[in-house]
Order: structure tokens, then C-alpha cells, then sequence
């Protein structure tokens, strides 16, 4: 299980508010913390996680695949960073002999801050919006209710949503995007999103890309507050 605090914390004087979140990784799946810890942790994948290297690297380029592999993931974390993110999840462990060209990330949403603004109008109005390339739709996340934005973007496209940050950098490809905008519970003037990206195996409608949506689905699912 992963958890996460939240950046900001409400006083001390009634626990009424979440201190922090938690999910269910996939195996082979790490967090990286973006606000505090994030060299550590790219330390620990880097030498605990990534002892495998991808079918078809020699030996002797093992080392310089995880410098490269370093290089990414950083300029992962630094955009994802700038773009209000607390945590970026990613797999570092090839399934099949290949690593899976997928990532997610939770982040702040800047929604209604200082203004409590009731949940379900917020959520009411993100789902009458029109969603180029796909759709969005209400569901209950953590027993509340959250919403749901599938979509497909091309290489030549404009970022669709200001509030979505970049998973993962997919040079020339087309990619399945799904992103979860969630009231953070007790707090009405505080979201957070979760936002999902892959390119798949190159053909965003194929089966397998497909598993790798049902995937972060399951993971979503698992999404719980903590209070203590």
C-alpha cells in the first residue's frame, strides 16, 4: 500500500479532515514522492528496484541504461512537479521482458480555494463540459462522489485541461489519458486529481492498451483517506 500526506494541513484542533491518502500499487509499481524525499526515492529505484534491464540491452550498457533511465524519471518528476503534483507513480519492473510505458500522478487541484463550494456542483459542472476525444463521467471514489474524464490525445494536439498535469512524456504517439478530479473529504474548498497516461503498445485502441486503463481503474479503486 502507498500512502501520501497531504501538502496542507488543517489545525490541530478536531481531526475532521484527511491527513493523507493511500492506495494499492500494482506490483512493480513505486511512488515518488515530488515535494520532499524525491532524490531518495529515485536513489532506491535505481539501485533496490531496476536490477533488470530490458531483452536486448548488453550487459555492459546496464549502467548506462539506469543513468539514462535517471534523466527521465527526473524530468518526469520536475514537470510533474511545477504542475502542483505530490506524487507520481510509475512501474520500474518489466513485465514480459519490457517495461510499460504508463504513469499517474496526484496532484492539487486549484478549485475553489477559499470558497466552499459544495462537492457536487463542482462535479455537476466538470461533467456537463465537453471532453474533446472522449467523455466524462460521475462515479464514487472512496465512497464520495468524484468524476471521471477518458480521453484520446495526439502529438499535435493542445493540452486539453490546464488542470492535468503530464504523466509521462510520449514523444510521437498517440495516448489514452484518464483523469479522477476528487473532493478531499471534509474540505470543500480542497481536490486533488489523479491523472493517467500511456501510449499502450501504440495503438490506443487495442486490447492491451485497454488492460493497462482497466489497470489504473483497479488502482483508483482502491483509493482511501487516512486520518491519522
Amino acid at each position: 500500500m502507498s500512502t501520501s500526506d497531504l501538502e496542507q494541513q488543517s489545525p490541530p484542533v478536531e481531526v475532521t479532515t484527511p491527513r493523507r491518502y493511500e492506495l494499492v500499487l500494482p506490483p512493480g509499481w513505486v511512488r515518488i514522492p515530488l515535494r520532499e524525499g524525491t532524490k531518495e526515492a529515485l536513489e532506491n529505484i535505481l539501485f533496490s528496484h531496476m536490477g533488470q534491464v530490458p531483452e536486448g540491452i548488453p550487459r555492459d550498457d546496464a549502467m548506462r541504461f539506469r543513468l539514462d533511465m535517471r534523466r527521465q524519471l527526473e524530468k518526469q518528476a520536475r514537470a510533474a512537479r511545477r504542475n502542483g503534483g505530490l506524487d507520481l507513480y510509475l512501474p520500474v519492473l518489466p513485465r514480459g521482458g519490457i517495461f510499460l510505458m504508463a504513469s499517474f500522478i496526484v496532484a492539487e487541484m486549484p478549485i475553489g480555494y477559499g470558497h466552499a463550494v459544495p462537492p457536487q456542483a463542482v462535479i455537476a459542472q466538470l461533467a456537463s463540459e465537453d471532453v474533446r476525444g472522449g467523455t466524462a463521467t460521475k462515479v464514487d471514489v472512496a465512497g464520495a462522489p468524484a468524476l471521471r474524464r477518458a480521453y484520446r490525445t495526439t502529438p499535435h494536439e493542445e493540452k486539453p485541461s490546464s488542470d492535468a498535469p503530464e504523466a509521462v512524456e510520449q514523444a510521437a504517439l498517440p495516448t489514452r489519458r484518464v483523469d479522477y478530479v476528487i473532493p478531499v473529504a471534509g474540505d470543500p474548498g480542497r481536490w486533488i486529481s489523479i491523472n493517467f497516461s500511456t501510449p499502450g503498445d501504440g495503438d490506443v485502441d487495442s486490447e492491451f492498451t485497454g488492460v493497462l486503463v482497466e489497470l489504473f481503474d483497479a488502482v483508483v479503486g482502491t483509493f482511501r483517506w487516512s486520518y491519522e
